[in-house]
């Protein structure tokens, strides 16, 4: 019998504790701010290093901004040599929409599409910094496309997104490519 009060002690105990720590668990749940609705925050990344690598690396001339405002926040970069030297920089522009530069050597049908999440060609181009851009609208994203950017096979630059056609112009003109 000694045996058997024991037990009944350590499983009555065990659930004790369990309610001590669900209570404990609630009232720090109910005192610690949360809002679903709140986008998560999105750090602010250094890409100079990568930069700096796929400028070495590519045969192309590897795109980039210089002169956007503070408010323009680089969120994801990358450089894949080994994937047709594909460049990939990722903002969140001011009024909190996306606007990506994508540059590869792939065929560039697939590769507008695959940036630009399906868009299509439209006839309408525009002057910037002395390059035609053409646009590209209807998929997820809409895109400013400029093909060939030079090198030895000719790069195809998409600033793509969604934002409007005023913020992907505005990647676009702060766009050095040396």
């Amino acid at each position: 019998m000694a045996g058997t009060k024991g037990k009944q002690k350590s499983a009555r105990d065990m659930i004790l504790s369990l309610g001590v720590i669900m209570l404990v668990a609630g009232v720090v749940w109910i005192f610690i701010p949360h809002d679903e609705n709140r986008e998560p925050e999105l750090r602010r990344i250094d890409y100079s290093v990568e930069l700096n690598t796929a400028r070495r690396a590519a045969s192309y001339p590897v795109a980039a901004p210089d002169g956007l405002g503070e408010e323009w926040k680089p969120t994801s970069v990358r450089y894949r040599g080994d994937d047709a030297e594909t460049w990939h920089l990722g903002f969140r522009a001011p009024d909190g929409e996306y606007v990506a530069v994508e540059q590869s050597l792939k065929k560039p049908s697939r590769f507008i599409s695959d940036a630009s999440r399906g868009a299509e060609e439209t006839e309408v181009t525009q002057e910037i910094g002395g390059r035609t851009w053409t646009r590209y609208t209807g998929g997820r994203y809409d895109a400013l496309v400029l093909h060939d950017t030079g090198g030895k096979r000719g790069a195809t630059t998409v600033v793509a997104g969604t934002g409007s056609f005023n913020q992907l112009t505005a990647m676009a003109e702060a766009l050095t490519m040396p």
